[in-house]
């Protein structure tokens, strides 16, 4: 079964606002490109992934993802549940079965945690739910098929995904999946991902290169 797998991604200049009181702009922007680019080798490792869709205007995440072999889609900027419905049906038109909508700041995430993802056994109208870390949020949808649930994402997420899926009839299944949980949107989520990573070794180089020149600069 063809997965499709999409990553809406807003411009590095606009990201992670909410990390504004501990890092500078242009930390912040490095950051969130580190993250996306650990995201990218993730879904490009993944065994069962079989392309990858970056849905941005922004040319820097375009050239990044043509970098790692993503297929850009064109956003026109009207927020991340618009660019995710973009790129559901731009999987569609590409003939995918299935949809796995990730996000650009869940450096930790795996090419295992992936495939274990994909190969959970799931009905032909279904809903795979992954929150986040909380338990509030969602940090991942697998839809089958791609327009089965319009995406939702945003505070209270999880819920509403369940919810609205039930609601449409659909299988659902809400997972957990450890690389998955960690998103990064506070300062406290930042030192939870740095944790992470130190109590780990290999994966998310990008991202662990930053925190280094960030230690640095600290020190």
């Amino acid at each position: 079964m063809t997965t499709l797998a999409i990553l809406p991604i807003k411009s590095f200049d606009e990201a992670k606002q909410r990390l504004s009181e501990g890092l500078d702009p242009s930390t912040r922007r490095a950051l969130a490109e580190a993250m996306f680019s650990d995201v990218l080798v993730a879904l490009r490792r993944a065994k069962l992934v079989d392309q990858v869709l970056v849905v941005s205007r922004h040319h820097g995440a375009q050239q990044i993802a043509g970098g790692y072999g993503a297929t850009v889609v064109e956003d026109d900027d009207r927020g991340h549940n618009p660019a995710a419905v973009r790129g559901i049906q731009q999987a569609l038109e590409l003939g995918a079965r299935r949809a796995l909508l990730v996000p650009g700041d869940c450096p930790t995430l795996t090419a295992d945690d992936l495939d274990r993802l994909i190969r959970q056994p799931t009905g032909p109208r279904s809903a795979l739910i992954v929150p986040d870390r909380h338990g509030t949020g969602t940090n991942a949808l697998l839809l089958t098929p791609p327009d089965s649930l319009a995406p939702a994402f945003g505070p209270g997420s999880r819920a509403r995904h369940e919810a609205n899926a039930r609601a449409a009839g659909l299988e659902v299944q809400t997972v957990s999946a450890a690389s998955l949980a960690l998103d990064v949107d506070t300062m406290d989520d930042l030192t939870a991902v740095e944790a992470a990573l130190q109590s780990t070794h290999g994966g998310a180089a990008h991202t662990r290169g930053m925190l280094r020149q960030m230690s640095r600069s600290r020190g």
